[in-house]
């Protein structure tokens, strides 16, 4: 059976230094750019016509425009529309590496956590710097909700500064564990089924089953990979509406 950890490992395509630092173009820099380019013609395409009675690829591309604003609306209000390119940029990318990820001999760059980490540490960065620019010092107010008791305080604060200073850690291991986990489940299934296969006789017979459940997890994995972006795009927004509106 094939080294199931060996589809995650990050090679170089063409190796490249600059003042000392690597900044080689490696598989995983390849399949974000084939993400966003496959995003970009993918709404070019579907939009290019503009018709009163669209087509599929049209309704599909106005079906996610509607997704998204609903999204950002119903999170962080009228105010959010500010955010609207942000998270449906953000949404459309998550969604493309994860969908992406599951053709043979690509590379899911969303089960590293260097990448879904960069992406929260650049929101929760969003959000401190966005909230200062609305609320000023009173943005810090966030850490102290309003009718706290005094003798509640000291204990308040910390668990709020620790709430607030963990989303990026929660917001990136979230989505990277679930799509390195499900895939290492589809693999060592393709796995047996084709050990099975390789033994002839009634293993062969036997290969059956795990291949209909690999179909099987195909198809839960593909549903996975939407709930995943579509959960890490709406806690960008929950964590975005701390800039705009402080609760009280």
């Amino acid at each position: 059976m094939a080294d199931p950890i060996h589809q995650f490992v990050i090679q170089p395509l063409a190796e490249i230094n600059v003042a000392g630092y690597d900044v080689s173009f490696t598989n995983s820099s390849l399949w974000m750019s084939i993400a966003a380019i496959t995003s970009t013609l993918f709404l070019t395409m579907a939009m290019r016509r503009k018709s009163m009675v669209p087509g599929r690829l049209q309704m599909t591309a106005e079906l996610v425009y509607e997704f998204v604003s609903k999204m950002v609306n119903e999170n962080i209000g009228k105010k959010g529309k500010q955010f609207f390119p942000f998270i449906f940029t953000l949404f459309m990318f998550i969604l493309m590496g994860n969908v992406l990820g599951l053709l043979p001999y690509s590379f899911t760059f969303t089960s590293h956590l260097i990448v879904t980490a960069f992406l929260a540490v650049f929101i929760f960065l969003m959000v401190i710097g966005f909230g200062l620019f609305n609320h000023g010092l009173k943005f810090f107010s966030l850490f102290l909700p309003a009718g706290v008791p005094w003798w509640l305080v000291p204990f308040i604060v910390p668990l709020e500064l620790i709430s607030f200073f963990v989303r990026p850690l929660t917001h990136s291991v979230r989505i990277s564990c679930n799509m390195m986990a499900g895939h290492l489940i589809l693999k060592i299934v393709i796995g047996f089924a084709i050990s099975a296969a390789s033994l002839g006789g009634l293993w062969v017979m036997l290969g059956v089953f795990p291949v209909l459940f690999n179909v099987i997890m195909m198809m839960l994995e593909l549903l996975v990979a939407a709930i995943q972006a579509y959960v890490f795009a709406v806690l960008a927004c929950v964590y975005l509406k701390d800039s705009v509106e402080l609760h009280h």
